[in-house]
């Protein structure tokens, strides 16, 4: 895997609409995520020439919106793009996007949730991508963004040596839902912190990660972006899901569907981000349930490590996850490290 180039500041970063035109219907909510890029971080934010478009223009224009990315790759002075927000269909833009482009101009790309589809695109390319904040979601946020995720933005994208080992959030966490229209947005109340929970496995291992929103994974199966078998030999994958809040049952049909596939078996690791949706963390040990049962009753994969409840997806705050990037599980000592750096000088 291609390993783009760290940021600094001072570099110009394209921001994209890729699938839900978030920044026209919310423009006040995507201004406080762009200025988090200038004040924090020093970057100098570019929209691509759609970026800003109504949702409804957006939606009957995959083509351009796949053309923004494109050109924000093919840009040499432009180090990253950041996605603004998710979505629902940027599914109709693979094959509107030329992989080549990607992997000729190699550049970080950050975001997440229905930007699973463009990670997978650039996985398919061969460079490392990043699933992390969006612009709208993970950047802006009523109160300031959280310093964890931002901590994480920092380490991954910017700093060359390995990241090392990923842990929880010590400040809480949240998925309640807020009203982005509304005049005054007060900070969202914070569950208490939690440790992730280590549901099995068994000695140490390594493998590259893969993954994303479980119904955008879900999306792509079958399709062209879709792993071969060896490629999922020791592979880690992480899921998460949305903020529509699919039940266990979901979860655990989808698991059925890549052990049928033969996917599952080839796994190095499972990692499952906090649920979506305002749910309760009352309700999290039924998703927990559904995991195992699939994985160690119905398989027999009983030494296969999964973690759940980790911080990343549709909770925040939120860590990076470097698509392609090696993660090491040490089952005995319950670490998660990153044991290679991500991005080169």
């Amino acid at each position: 895997m291609i390993k783009p180039q760290c940021l600094h500041r001072g570099d110009r970063v394209a921001i994209v609409s890729l699938s839900w035109g978030g920044p026209s219907a919310f423009p006040a909510r995507y201004a406080m995520g762009r200025q988090v890029l200038v004040d924090r971080f020093g970057l100098q934010p570019v929209e691509m020439p759609h970026t800003l478009r109504e949702p409804e223009w957006l939606q009957r224009h995959p083509e351009a919106r796949a053309a923004d990315l494109m050109q924000a790759f093919a840009d040499d002075s432009i180090r990253a793009v950041i996605s603004s927000i998710g979505g629902e269909d940027s599914i109709r833009l693979a094959r509107h996007v030329d992989p080549a482009v990607l992997r000729a101009h190699p550049k970080i790309f950050l975001g997440y949730s229905d930007s699973t589809v463009t990670h997978w695109l650039l996985r398919r390319a061969g460079v490392i991508s990043f699933y992390g904040p969006a612009v709208m979601a993970g950047f802006a946020e009523s109160g300031g963004p959280f310093g964890y995720s931002m901590q994480a933005v920092q380490r991954l994208l910017f700093e060359t040596e390995a990241p090392g080992e990923l842990q929880p959030s010590n400040g809480g966490w949240t998925s309640a839902r807020q009203d982005w229209g509304a005049p005054q947005q007060r900070p969202r109340p914070l569950q208490p912190a939690e440790p992730w929970r280590w549901l099995q496995g068994h000695g140490v291992v390594q493998g590259h990660l893969i993954g994303g929103c479980l119904e955008v994974v879900e999306f792509l199966r079958g399709t062209s972006l879709w792993p071969s078998p060896s490629e999922w030999d020791g592979a880690i994958l992480f899921l998460e899901t949305s903020e529509e809040a699919p039940p266990p049952s979901t979860v655990a049909r989808a698991l059925r569907s890549y052990a049928a596939m033969g996917v599952l078996q080839r796994l190095g690791g499972l990692l499952f981000g906090r649920p979506g949706g305002g749910l309760p963390a009352s309700k999290f040990a039924a998703y927990e349930e559904a995991i195992l049962r699939v994985v160690r009753e119905e398989e027999g994969l009983s030494q296969l490590p999964v973690i759940s409840r980790m911080d990343f997806g549709h909770s925040d705050p939120m860590c990076v996850l470097p698509i392609g990037g090696l993660l090491q599980i040490d089952c005995t000592s319950q670490r998660l490290s990153l044991i290679e750096s991500c991005v080169q000088a």
